[in-house]
């Protein structure tokens, strides 16, 4: 489905945060929404799976208002793969990743085969198979990413949201999650941190700056060394990655600026 923000502005505690985005996602598209911290990135992404209301304008899935939206639909909607990770509860990564079926059987239902088939191949898919068993706080940061994950595939929504998904992972686990989301059919929106990650993987990027949009389009038109230098503070160039072959964003500190070693 696609997913459209007009004129969306949101206040925390009376604080602006996020003023009037407006901003389109077509169907099956892959945005990665960028910008420095404190931008307001992780606060857009949250009004658009509803944990934070905005005070102006409208966010529409399917040409639907989610505030419009019961919670149980919205979840056939969008499933969300969250930033910070509970790891109090004593489920297995399995029973975890079945809670996604929620959003279509009651919890209260007995599991179905076929419902065990989805939880077994999101697990498959996210390389989380062999943690299966294992008691979800016992599991490592980049452990619960990939089973989060995996709950979010098994809860077969048309829009995936991310929040930082690369958070906790090694470099491999990095590039195999990336591949799996450039490969899904789905509308996909993600907060990266990591500009190359957003240059090489995602369809549009959506670039905030101090509550503002101030540009988006196709990655390589929008992250510009002019851009870079007056939103991120560094110097970039675009390039052919050499052993990958992928769009590759190479970044330095401008002239005369410190580096963490020099202070």
């Amino acid at each position: 489905m696609r997913v459209d923000l007009a004129s969306v502005t949101i206040r925390l505690g009376g604080t602006p945060i996020v003023q009037d985005i407006d901003l389109s996602v077509p169907e099956g598209a892959f945005l990665a929404i960028v910008g420095p911290n404190g931008s307001g990135k992780t606060t857009l992404l949250r009004a658009i799976y509803q944990a934070v209301r905005p005070v102006g304008g409208a966010v529409l899935i399917g040409r639907r208002d989610v505030r419009a939206v019961p919670p149980r639909e919205a979840a056939r909607l969008r499933a969300v793969v969250p930033q910070f990770q509970d790891a109090g509860t004593g489920l297995t990564a399995s029973e975890v990743v079945g809670t996604g079926r929620h959003a279509h059987v009651r919890w209260w239902s007995a599991e179905r085969p076929a419902d065990r088939d989805l939880v077994t191949e999101a697990l498959r898919r996210t390389g989380a198979g062999p943690l299966a068993q294992r008691v979800f706080s016992t599991l490592s940061g980049g452990e619960r990413q990939r089973v989060l994950l995996a709950r979010a595939l098994a809860q077969e929504a048309s829009v995936l949201i991310l929040d930082e998904p690369t958070n906790h992972l090694d470099p491999r686990a990095q590039l195999d999650l990336l591949d799996l989301l450039g490969s899904l059919p789905l509308t996909r929106i993600a907060v990266f941190h990591d500009l190359d990650h957003a240059l090489a993987y995602a369809d549009l990027v959506a670039v905030l700056h101090s509550g503002r949009l101030v540009a988006s389009g196709p990655p390589a038109e929008v992250l510009t060394d002019d851009l870079t230098t007056t939103v991120f503070g560094v110097r970039s160039q675009l390039m052919q990655h050499p052993l990958t072959g992928r769009p590759h964003l190479l970044t330095a500190p401008l002239p005369g600026t410190p580096t963490a070693e020099g202070h």
